[in-house]
């Protein structure tokens, strides 16, 4: 584990949880743009954004 306090760390868990969703939400929402289709990419992006920060979050703070 890396060194901080634990608002440090918290602050830093809760910006990855936010930020995936986000950031492959709005990937998706373009493809849906791009495709002029149902928001059904944009589902997709925030699920996997959703996956994807938590992945972070283990791979970063999961190991003791």
């Amino acid at each position: 584990m890396e060194g901080g306090n634990g608002i440090d760390q918290g602050l830093r868990v809760l910006s990855y949880l936010l930020s995936g969703p986000l950031f492959y939400g709005f990937l998706g929402w373009l493809a849906d743009q791009w495709l002029q289709s149902s928001p059904l990419w944009m589902v997709i992006g925030i699920v996997v954004g959703m996956a994807a920060g938590i992945y972070m979050v283990v791979q970063r703070y999961g190991r003791p």
